[in-house]
């Protein structure tokens, strides 16, 4: 299988979408989404959040189409064929709100020069394939070229699958060298944080 990363850009745009109404979730996973969520503040959640509750589809897909065209909302999409299987969001732990909406904190000062891996989404029919690992390794790649000192990850501690573990299993980020980070406040959720420094 021959897959084929690119960032994440306004003039992909369309594949993005295309990939989170067609492919990401034709197994009926429980959550849908347009990954859009963490990087956004308390306040700004809770004002889309209730713009959201009639019909919360729609809002979260005008707020990931803000992002995307913005620069905010950044990562990798994975393809086969020309066709968009797979996703990464990975971004500067400094462009994360210091105060997000939920209890793992992505944020870093920009000093750091850390780029955190925070989710994964694969289609169902390319599950299990390598898909993740090879978006993980390019991350890192692309994070060392571009200067960063590290690569932080979150995935929760757990040896069975779960469908909603969206920031990859523990043993991916130990496959591609990431040791575990001291990093108190990211225990919080059983979120552990994994960390890759770049030589």
């Amino acid at each position: 299988m021959n897959i084929t990363i690119k960032p994440l850009a306004p003039e992909l745009a369309a594949d993005y979408f295309d990939f989170f109404e067609n492919r990401a979730f034709t197994d009926d996973s429980p959550y849908r989404c347009y990954c859009q969520v963490f990087q956004m503040s308390k306040a700004a959640y809770k004002k889309a959040h209730e713009r959201a509750k009639a019909n919360p589809g729609p809002v979260s897909r005008e707020e990931a189409a803000r992002q995307i065209e913005t620069g905010v909302l950044q990562g990798y999409l994975a393809y086969v064929d020309g066709v968009s299987i797979g996703w990464c969001n990975a971004n500067d732990r400094a462009n994360y709100p210091a105060k997000p909406y939920h209890d793992v904190p992505f944020h870093a000062s920009a000093e750091k020069r850390e780029m955190a891996v925070i989710c994964f989404e694969i289609a169902p029919s390319y599950r299990m394939r390598g898909v993740a690992t090879a978006l993980l390794a390019h991350v890192c790649e692309e994070a060392k070229a571009q200067g960063y000192a590290a690569v932080v990850g979150f995935p929760v501690a757990r040896t069975e699958r779960y469908e909603w573990d969206c920031r990859g299993p523990l043993r991916m980020y130990e496959k591609l060298g990431f040791v575990e980070a001291e990093e108190k406040a990211a225990k919080r959720g059983g979120f552990m944080a994994m960390r890759r420094v770049l030589k």
